[in-house]
Formats: C-alpha cells, sequence, structure tokens
C-alpha cells in the first residue's frame, strides 16, 4: 500500500490520464469533495465523469454522539419517573413531569429515525 491510500486495498492502473487543470482553489474543493466520499481525487472526478453517483461517507462520530444523547435521554426519563414515584404530589406536578418524559421519548424515536436513516442510505 502506499502512504496515499490511507489503508484502502491496492489501486490498479486503469490506463491512461486525462490532464485537468485548475486553480489550487478548484483542486482544494475537489479534493475536500473526494475525502467527503471517501475516494481519491482520480476516483471521484472518474465517477463525476461517467456520471456515477456519488454518496458521501457517514461521519460515524457524529452518529455515536447521537447514540450517546439517545442514551442520556432515556437515563433522565428514568429518573424523572423514578421521582415521579418516590416524590408524587411535590414539586413538579404528575401532569407537568409526564409530559416532559413523553418528550424524551418522542425526541429518543427521531433521533433512531435519523440515525437508521443515515445509515440505510450510505450502505
Amino acid at each position: 500500500m502506499t502512504e496515499g491510500t490511507k489503508g484502502k486495498a491496492q489501486s490498479r492502473r486503469r490506463g491512461k490520464p486525462i490532464e485537468v487543470w485548475v486553480t489550487d482553489e478548484e483542486k482544494a474543493t475537489i479534493t475536500e469533495c473526494a475525502e467527503e466520499a471517501g475516494m481519491s481525487r482520480s476516483g471521484y472526478l472518474r465517477a463525476l465523469g461517467l456520471n456515477t453517483p456519488i454518496r458521501s461517507v457517514v461521519d460515524f462520530g457524529a452518529v455515536s454522539d447521537l447514540v450517546k444523547v439517545n442514551g442520556d435521554l432515556g437515563r433522565v426519563a428514568g429518573l424523572l419517573k423514578l421521582w415521579l414515584a418516590d416524590k408524587h404530589g411535590e414539586g413538579a406536578s404528575a401532569i407537568d413531569v409526564e409530559s416532559v418524559m413523553m418528550e424524551f421519548r418522542r425526541l429518543q424515536v427521531a433521533i433512531g429515525m435519523k440515525m437508521g436513516a443515515i445509515f440505510k442510505s450510505h450502505r
């Protein structure tokens, strides 16, 4: 493997190169777009030129953060439920607490649906 492949399998020679003249800014933009798609510049430009769909790579770190937030929402909802059971009638009304718990559950479902959609569209 060469240093520029970032752990990918060795690429094969495709034949004749095509020169494309670009400015430094255009090259930087093409490089950034290729990296977002998880492709080499050459592969990215080849895909564009052959009208092949290009998918971006999922930011698995961001999805991992969503998983953590989803878990935190569940824990807070659980704590509210315990508080409601132990301190029935003290502080906030049971209806207000139940309303907050329902909103947490709604947010958990929404986060789960977003995560599922991200993974489904990037397989």
